[in-house]
């Protein structure tokens, strides 16, 4: 630390965070010297503290379970009932869950007899990320209600935030993942902390892994958050009102390459059948999608006709979130089993594993018909979205969160919108021939 402080003319101090956690830092961001421009880019922060958090609503409610959504109205909701009737389940396609938290095998066995899905045991990379707290065993079952052939892997995320050096440790783990499962689905339903605490340089580990593992097919999704827009705010100090300061981002969610998935309020009829979607936005819990602005990266060039339904002040040229979304109310919810009991899931980590499954589906059908692995699905998203034979989304236009509001086209609370999975999967193949 010495040294530290001599070379960049900057203090690191010691911390004890609310959490009891130890950790130095610099309260000042270290500048590249003016002599080494030419051969350093940047400079992450001096930070020995990953911060990190589950993107999972901190109530999950037990009294509404008839409302939930099973396998088959999920599946009809997001019109990709029809892939699964003629044998599209996600054969031959691994989906990759990284979790800070461990599953009960008890309870994914009575969620799959009570659907009369095929039982399943996911494989486990690294050991048991920890005690199951409801969070992977969501994302599981959610995965497998809509792709119950596809393969399930765990890895454990949990080292990435012991000790120093997290976002390097965080690359490291997707280079391995990558390694292990070519081409899978990923899914994140976990935050390292608020992009504003971070620098691009801090992040340039997890972008290079990420880059490469959709050279090899993989598509990254990450739930945006549960904040509703504020995933900057430390603490569980709600009573205050918001300042600018607690307006932000999931660092990682953040990412050009990340997907990240932004959640609804969901109304369907009693069969399943999409009615409409709402935002999220729970007033009264403090919880709905996140979503916003990044303030480490530039505008992305596929997202530059759908910045023209924002704000030129509110994007200020930089990466706008969320890109899609999905049902994320946890009143609106998927059924699942937690601790043998029948309830209701919620959060944008929920809305991850969704379109996870959903892509997991897509992926076969492309490999069955002589297409490829989707890969980097944004500029796709994007491209289609900008005109293509068929409407791919469902465009959310009611409702808003804390920071942002819902609108006609792209928005800040909900992205693009909520897949129309068949014709989003057209207009895939169609992108695919036209790609050569």
């Amino acid at each position: 630390p010495a040294a530290v402080e001599r070379a960049f003319d900057v203090s690191v101090r010691d911390y004890r965070g609310k959490m009891g956690q130890l950790f130095y830092a610099s309260p000042h961001q270290p500048a590249v010297p003016e002599h080494l421009h030419a051969e350093v880019s940047g400079l992450g922060r001096i930070l020995s503290y990953t911060p990190h958090h589950l993107s999972r609503p901190d109530h999950i409610p037990l009294d509404v379970p008839d409302r939930g959504l099973g396998p088959d109205a999920l599946l009809r909701t997001y019109n990709a009932d029809e892939l699964v009737r003629n044998g599209v389940t996600g054969k031959g396609i691994t989906i990759v869950i990284f979790a800070f938290d461990g599953f009960r095998q008890s309870d994914l066995d009575k969620f799959t007899t009570m659907f009369g899905l095929p039982q399943f045991t996911p494989e486990v990379i690294g050991g048991s990320p920890g005690e199951p707290r409801g969070e992977l065993s969501m994302d599981l079952q959610v995965a497998h209600a809509i792709a119950p052939d596809a393969r399930k892997v765990v890895v454990n995320a949990r080292p990435t935030v012991e000790g120093g050096g997290g976002y390097r440790k965080i690359g490291e783990m997707l280079e391995d993942t990558d390694r292990r499962f070519p081409g899978a689905v990923w899914s994140f339903s976990i935050g390292w902390g608020c992009d504003k605490l971070l620098t691009a340089a801090d992040l340039s580990p997890v972008r290079s892994a990420l880059r490469t593992a959709q050279e090899h097919g993989t598509t990254a999704f990450n739930a945006s958050g549960d904040l509703a827009g504020m995933e900057c705010r430390g603490g569980q100090d709600w009573s205050s009102p918001p300042s600018e300061q607690d307006v932000g981002l999931d660092s990682v969610a953040s990412l050009p390459e990340m997907t990240s998935v932004g959640g609804t309020t969901l109304s369907t009829d009693p069969d399943g059948e999409w009615v409409s979607e709402q935002t999220w936005f729970d007033v009264p819990l403090s919880q709905g999608t996140g979503g916003g602005v990044s303030a480490l990266f530039d505008l992305p060039p596929w997202q530059r006709l759908a910045a023209e339904a924002v704000p030129p002040e509110r994007h200020s040229g930089k990466r706008m979130t969320p890109d899609i979304a999905a049902v994320a109310d946890p009143f609106t919810g998927v059924k699942i089993v937690l601790d043998d009991q029948v309830v209701v899931g919620g959060g944008t980590s929920q809305a991850a594993p969704i379109w996870a499954g959903l892509t997991a589906l897509m992926n076969q059908y492309l490999l069955d018909n002589g297409g490829s692995l989707i890969g980097e699905i944004n500029p796709l998203l994007y491209r289609i979205a900008q005109g293509a034979p068929r409407p791919a989304y469902r465009d959310v236009t009611l409702g808003g969160n804390a920071v942002d509001n819902a609108g006609p086209g792209y928005d800040l609370v909900t992205g693009l919108g909520t897949p129309d999975v068949d014709n989003l999967l057209h207009n895939l193949q169609i992108a695919q021939k036209v790609q050569g």
